[in-house]
């Protein structure tokens, strides 16, 4: 085994090691009440950021893919394929942010 190797096996080691303790510790009360309003708000701007951010994902792959077709308009076929699969997959992620949110808030 090389040496570099050996230093990640240990390092790997050691952090599984030491983290075992502190998922054996009892979570600790937050001081004066926790307020549940602010998980909701922070809920919020999460899914606002997922989604604004998704959103500019799909309009570089549609930007990107109307681009294609205008340069090689034989290979349209294949583009309106791979772009309608790339924003399939981007709004999944958006739904599952969705998703999450729900789980979280209610």
């Amino acid at each position: 085994m090389t040496i570099t190797l050996r230093r990640i096996v240990f390092a790997l080691t050691t952090t599984l090691f030491c983290a075992i303790p502190a998922f054996a510790q009892p979570a600790a009360e937050a001081p004066g009440g926790s307020n549940p309003g602010l998980g909701y708000i922070a809920a919020g701007v999460g899914f606002a950021i997922a989604a604004g951010l998704a959103a500019l994902g799909q309009g570089k792959v549609a930007s990107s893919a109307c681009e294609g077709a205008a340069r090689n308009p034989n290979a349209f076929p294949r583009i309106q394929t791979a772009m309608i699969l790339g924003l399939a997959f981007i709004e999944t992620l958006v739904i599952f942010t969705f998703v999450i949110v729900l789980l979280k808030v209610g």
